[in-house]
């Protein structure tokens, strides 16, 4: 589990490919203080297990199913990657509920400053889009944004100056692809509220049975 609170900005320092997987170096520096082989690291948001580590670097295997369907696969030697530790149950939950698990990519369409802000406006696929609602929360590359607009074709958030310090953000333009993860509690309550409306649980049925 994480919060989407980025910790630091890590480097890909090497990619190895295979026909089965894809092994990543990543070049970091604070999720390397406590870090241990097997531990979970979201990287650009994806949940990644840790397979080795040295003084200045960790290396996490990646599927094949992972690499087509993330934003992983524009990465290269040099990309800058958002990372996060796993949350500890005794940390303060600053972000939203994150699970590390992509729900698919959005490419971004638009950049433009407003105020002291910078707004990006990205499109995205139609599953995408009903599960995000108006003032809600995405994980866009694994950071933790509010939703200032929904609309048919995409979606916008505006991201404040420390946002864009701490994250990959500032590296973005336009054409680029991100990795998205709608709100998690919004989707269970869809999932079972679509399951309410498609059983024979109907109001008319609870009357006849006394409720």
């Amino acid at each position: 589990m994480f919060t989407g609170l980025i910790e630091e900005v890590g480097k890909i320092k090497a990619i190895k490919k295979s026909s089965r997987a894809c092994v990543v170096q990543i070049g970091a520096a604070k999720v390397l203080e406590e870090i241990q082989v097997g531990d979970s690291v979201a990287v650009n948001g994806i949940c990644l297990t840790v397979t080795d580590f040295d003084r200045s670097s960790f290396t996490v295997d990646v599927m094949p199913q992972t690499w087509q369907m993330t934003a992983l696969a524009q990465l290269e030697r040099g990309s800058s990657v958002n990372l996060e530790q796993a949350m500890a149950a005794s940390d303060r939950f600053g972000g939203h509920f994150v699970s590390g698990h992509i729900d698919g990519k959005a490419q971004v369409q638009a950049i433009r400053p407003q105020g002291n802000a910078v707004v990006y406006d990205f499109r995205a696929g139609k599953a995408l889009l009903d599960d995000m609602v108006n003032q809600g929360s995405v994980a866009i590359d694994g950071i933790s944004l509010t939703l200032v607009q929904v609309d048919q074709g995409g979606f916008r958030v505006s991201v404040i100056p420390h946002t864009l310090d701490q994250t990959n953000l500032p590296q973005k333009k336009v054409g680029d692809w991100v990795n998205i993860e709608t709100d998690m509690i919004g989707k269970y309550v869809k999932r079972f509220m679509a399951k309410a409306e498609s059983s024979d649980l109907t109001e008319a049925y609870l009357r006849e049975q006394g409720f």
